[in-house]
């Protein structure tokens, strides 16, 4: 079973350390951590100086907290809590949610097995319950893989449609793939 310590170092070495690659919407990020998240979280240092515990702080606090991470834990998750938690920090907490909240409704049997929640981008108790339904109901190891897929593939089309809007996100595709959808499916194998 995965740690919220663990989930994080993943996205800490997946990230590396200091970059500043000009076609980079981003801009300049440490540890994964943009310039504009950092400054929201009181760093006012250099970027290139941004220290590794800082990096875990914002992290647990802007993206791991606010997709009920270690609830997710708690209740058996796991890969749930990776894929979200890794979607939030390259997509956006909302987007990662709602690709959550979108599966979940897509996945309870016309209302059989929980009521429809509504897709709002905030991860709150009728999105809990419904992923605990779905756990009760199709096992947790199954609904665990199940919503760590379908929340998988959104990110993947996620990717996709960035470099066709912007055609300079092509040169970050292959990484985005390779990295982010590919290698956390081949993790859980």
């Amino acid at each position: 079973m995965l740690t919220r310590s663990r989930i994080i170092d993943r996205v800490i070495e997946t990230e590396g350390g200091y970059v500043h690659d000009p076609l980079d919407a981003g801009g300049a990020t440490r540890w994964g951590i943009t310039e504009r998240t950092a400054r929201a979280h009181g760093y006012g240092g250099p970027m290139e100086d941004l220290p590794r515990p800082a990096a875990v702080r914002i992290y647990d606090r802007a993206y791991w907290a606010r997709v009920q991470g270690d609830t997710l834990l708690q209740i058996g998750m796991d890969q749930l809590a990776a894929e979200l938690f890794d979607c939030a920090v390259n997509c956006g907490v909302s987007r990662a949610v709602t690709w959550m909240q979108r599966a979940l409704n897509a996945l309870n049997d016309r209302a059989l097995l929980y009521s429809d929640i509504s897709v709002d981008g905030a991860f709150g108790p009728r999105t809990l319950e419904a992923v605990s339904a779905l756990a009760l109901r199709r096992g947790e190891r199954a609904a665990d893989a199940v919503l760590r897929a379908a929340v998988n593939a959104f990110q993947c089309v996620h990717y996709v449609e960035l470099s066709e809007r912007r055609p300079t996100d092509e040169r970050f595709v292959w990484g985005w793939l390779a990295e982010r959808v590919v290698r956390p499916a081949a993790e859980e194998a």
